[in-house]
């Protein structure tokens, strides 16, 4: 008999420290309503991922997994342009002068270094500031969780992408697009929404 040898690849994921993002929970005043307004984020943020899966998920698997309804509207292409200053403070309720302060560019993007605005949602969070607790929190599960691309940075994609609460296809597509990028050159880090990814897979598992 003919015993080929397997033709497998070693892919690995990135996957960002989170400890000081999901401390932030224990200001969630009402989780129902958190979920009720934001989906299951705070589900997605408490994932434990063990990485070994195979199989791929849909468009209507990652919206009930992440609890956000597709909306009618054309998805994130990133051609949109980069928001204000002052688009931002009205997302996020926060100074426009901080905005301006923390704003930087890294790996050739704008955006805001997470330890910034974890210690907002802090700031906030003590001062039980729902709204503006909530804004900044949610942006930083899209930052860091959904949309991971640089370590330790929110970057105006992202921002862009939460602006339009429609996250789900730009989710689905990221999958793809870097499982695809990593298949085609053999291995790698896939950059990707892991603990969703994790979540829709164990939901296959008898």
């Amino acid at each position: 008999m003919d015993k080929r040898r397997r033709n497998t690849k070693k892919y690995s994921f990135r996957q960002p420290d989170l400890k000081e993002l999901r401390s932030l929970t224990s200001y969630v005043l009402d989780p129902l309503e958190f979920k009720a307004l934001h989906g299951k984020l705070l589900s997605i943020l408490a994932t434990q991922v063990d990485e070994d899966f195979q199989l791929l998920p849909t468009l209507e698997e990652y919206a009930y997994l992440v609890g956000i309804p597709i909306l009618d509207q054309l998805p994130f292409s990133g051609l949109e342009r980069v928001p204000s200053s002052q688009e931002i403070v009205d997302l996020l309720h926060i100074d426009v002068s901080d905005i301006g302060a923390h704003m930087t560019t890294k790996g050739g993007i704008q955006g805001l270094p997470s330890d910034f605005l974890i210690a907002q949602a802090t700031l906030f969070g003590k001062a039980m500031s729902k709204d503006t607790f909530e804004a900044i929190f949610v942006l930083l599960i899209y930052g860091l969780v959904l949309f991971p691309n640089i370590d330790n940075f929110v970057d105006v994609n992202v921002i862009r992408i939460f602006s339009t609460i429609n996250p789900v296809p730009t989710l689905l597509g990221d999958t793809y697009f870097s499982l695809h990028m990593r298949n085609a050159k053999g291995g790698g880090t896939i950059v990707c929404c892991l603990p969703l990814l994790y979540k829709w897979f164990i939901s296959h598992l008898p």
